[in-house]
């Protein structure tokens, strides 16, 4: 039986370093929120088809966190990974939300998950906290190490997470237990921080480096190619509009408003006057800075695996970019 996981590519997928590390990643990665019940349920089977298809796509950086499905990411992940050798791929995990055992009931859907709440979880950015959250990362994945450890939304713990939370993260890498430290965020001021003020490798921006926010070129990025740290992108469809412009689509996880759905369509409509898509754009626009070292796409099947992978290898013709400055756009 051949292996599942054999790239339908070239036999050694294109990978790169995280800043100054020996932490390799390709450069499309696959997210697992989506697979842990992301506002829907997901089967097992579904989960691990998802992992598999990326594998088969030539993907070889997974990126997951405690917080997603209340672990249920980590476990659906190592499962699908567990029968590769362990240095063919490439696995990042986050600390800040320590998981506690709950006996409240009910779903977890308040916090976006469609998952029994049979955990809580507590913000901890002490350095205890990071390493109590790595230990019970690296159980529920059934891995012995993980490559890239960050601090996941440390926005209102700031102080905490500058004065306890990355220190420890670097004992962690000068130890040899992780190979690469940054931080993952929704927002750019506290990550062009990191990049600035720590010695970071990597920061992982969600939402900011898109064709409908372009607030990471500003600052973020370039700081991050003067300091020689990469940049992962997430949430290149900024949560779903980018992906399907229509009314009700959702825009940072909420109903997008009219005036930037309106702006989707336009980009969406010159993309297929030059015979491409919207969503290729999308990929093409996230992958194209230099500071840039991957894209993370979230998949919750291995058709929309699939179809990421399609758009992300699919031409984007530079007129385009073109007619999108030209018209105020980009």
């Amino acid at each position: 039986m051949s292996d599942p996981g054999a790239p339908t590519g070239p036999s050694r997928p294109v990978r790169r370093k995280l800043g100054r590390s020996r932490v390799e990643v390709t450069p499309l990665a696959l997210g697992t929120a989506g697979m842990a019940g992301l506002y829907t349920p997901v089967t097992e089977e579904q989960a691990y088809e998802a992992v598999r298809a990326a594998l088969r796509r030539g993907v070889r950086y997974f990126d997951t966190a405690p917080h997603y499905g209340l672990g249920l990411a980590e476990r659906r992940l190592g499962a699908a990974l567990r029968e590769l050798p362990r240095e063919t791929y490439t696995v990042s995990t986050k600390a800040g939300r320590r998981l506690e055992p709950s006996d409240a009931g009910g779903d977890d859907l308040a916090h976006g998950f469609a998952v029994p709440a049979t955990h809580r979880r507590v913000w901890d950015f002490s350095a205890d906290g990071v390493r109590r959250s790595l230990e019970a990362s690296l159980e529920r994945l059934g891995l012995d190490r993980v490559d890239v450890v960050y601090l996941h939304d440390p926005d209102d713990h700031g102080d905490q997470a500058f004065r306890e939370a990355y220190p420890a993260l670097e004992q962690l890498r000068s130890e040899g237990v992780v190979g690469a430290v940054g931080a993952g965020m929704n927002q750019t001021a506290m990550l062009t921080r990191f990049v600035r003020d720590t010695d970071v490798d990597v920061v992982l921006c969600a939402n900011r480096h898109t064709l409908l926010d372009h607030s990471a070129a500003a600052e973020l990025l370039p700081a991050a190619l003067e300091r020689g740290v990469s940049v992962v992108v997430g949430g290149a469809f900024n949560s779903g509009l980018l992906a399907d412009p229509r009314p009700g689509a959702t825009y940072d996880y909420t109903t997008a408003p009219a005036g930037l759905l309106d702006r989707a369509l336009r980009i969406k409509e010159a993309a297929e006057r030059h015979g491409t898509s919207l969503r290729a754009a999308a990929l093409a626009h996230c992958a194209a800075h230099p500071a840039v070292a991957a894209v993370l796409v979230g998949a919750r099947s291995a058709a929309e695996v699939d179809d990421c992978a399609d758009r992300f290898e699919e031409p984007v013709p530079d007129a385009l970019w073109d007619e999108l400055r030209a018209a105020g756009l980009l």
